[in-house]
């Protein structure tokens, strides 16, 4: 009993000394203040440790204070446990397992941001703002949103239920998945009678080098204008946001700034020759599964009036999460700053405005998403595209081959 009491006190006394030695640079009642909240964590710590009558290892109950503390910031900061963070390099390095869908937090629920084509998600019809409140029958209202991907995630193969409250539905949904390897093709490419098409559906790491073969192989078929589909792209990397902007515009504009809590400003430029020449034409699709990284380059090709954007009010994520790594394999990732438009805009929470819009009604899409899934039954592979089905591709088409210049003149107005 004694050498447990003095592991604990060691435990409690390194605690504090490490919170009270962050503290000590805060000055007055704030110091005071920070200091005697850090000395209540430590005094629960110990009492649970001393008296709790389950098993209460250090790791668990640190790893809870972690995640708790990262889950009270916002919807996008989060505390990953060793295996969570294998799990998250995997799914920004383009392969992960699960059911396919990018997740955020809305209202302290998880809610689909956009489900990634070709996976089992997709495969069912979830859509972007569907609420998840239930999984395999547990009420999410408590989860953070490391919990709800740890709960959604499993052995390929394995089965997990959703509940679900869609927008326009009277009633809660149930939706039953099988897990697999999720393998991210994340650009793909056609034509479109003599148009170009290129699908991006994450920003993936190294995205930009097939988008720019995307866009070689494109122009060197002579097509008359180029359609960038942005639709149910949750985002990615930063850099590769720049990366792939910088394709469609000169050297040295402007693409993006960052702001700093300290008021530090970080500017990013396009540093080389753009692949595509300025005169040709580019529709940028958006909806409102559009996040994060799609809304980099919308926003830039926007306010450079290089594109013009076609479709639905984005989502509207602009802030930069860091990734920081911790001595034992943790991580957390943090909100560390807000991004801006070159223009200047903050688009959090507010979204990006097409030049052009275009809603989808929710029979189009579900016309659509049938359309695409008898073709898959029927063997088809690649992209399959229906612009007639299509209102948003469908006006995106008409402005190349009719109405561009007419477009391009009032954006310039």
């Amino acid at each position: 009993m004694k050498k447990f009491k003095l592991l604990s006190l060691l435990v409690a006394t390194f605690v504090v000394g490490f919170f009270f030695g962050n503290a000590i640079a805060s000055q007055g009642g704030k110091q005071e203040d920070e200091y005697r909240y850090f000395r209540l964590f430590t005094d629960v710590f110990k009492t649970v440790k001393e008296n709790y009558v389950g098993e209460a290892s250090t790791r668990d109950l640190i790893y809870g204070a972690l995640n708790g503390m990262m889950k009270s910031l916002d919807p996008f900061s989060a505390f990953f446990t060793p295996e969570q963070y294998r799990e998250f390099k995997q799914e920004t390095e383009g392969e992960f397992g699960g059911v396919g869908i990018e997740i955020g937090m809305e209202k302290g629920r998880p809610i689909v941001i956009s489900p990634i084509e070709g996976t089992p998600a997709h495969r069912a019809g979830m859509r972007s703002g569907d609420v998840i409140i239930e999984i395999n029958g547990e009420d999410t209202s408590n989860m953070s949103l490391t919990d709800v991907v740890k709960r959604i995630r499993g052995k390929p193969g394995t089965n997990v239920n959703l509940t679900i409250i869609r927008k326009g539905s009277d009633r809660p949904i149930k939706v039953e998945l099988e897990r697999a390897v999720i393998k991210i093709e994340s650009v793909k490419w056609t034509r479109i009678d003599n148009i170009g098409y290129i699908r991006l559906s994450q920003f993936t790491d190294g995205v930009s080098k097939d988008v720019d073969r995307a866009i070689r192989s494109l122009l060197s078929q002579g097509v008359r204008g180029i359609i960038l589909d942005l639709r149910n792209d949750p985002g990615g990397l930063l850099t590769e946001a720049i990366n792939v902007s910088e394709l469609f515009l000169r050297e040295g504009k402007l693409i993006v700034y960052t702001k700093t809590k300290k008021g530090e400003i970080s500017r990013y430029f396009s540093r080389k020759k753009n692949v595509m020449d300025e005169g040709i034409p580019l529709v940028v699709l958006i909806n409102r599964g559009s996040a994060s990284a799609s809304e980099i380059v919308a926003g830039a090709l926007q306010d450079h009036k290089r594109a013009i954007i076609v479709g639905e009010k984005s989502f509207g994520k602009a802030s930069v999460q860091n990734i920081i790594t911790l001595e034992d394999g943790s991580a957390i990732k943090l909100t560390v700053a807000h991004y801006y438009t070159p223009l200047g805009r903050l688009i959090d929470k507010k979204g990006i405005q097409p030049d052009v819009e275009v809603k989808m009604r929710e029979e189009e899409e579900e016309r659509l998403q049938e359309y695409i899934r008898q073709k898959r039954i029927e063997g088809a592979t690649g992209l399959v595209l229906e612009p007639s089905l299509d209102p948003q591709l469908n006006k995106a088409i008409e402005i190349i081959k009719t109405g561009y210049k007419a477009h391009a003149r009032d954006l310039s107005r």
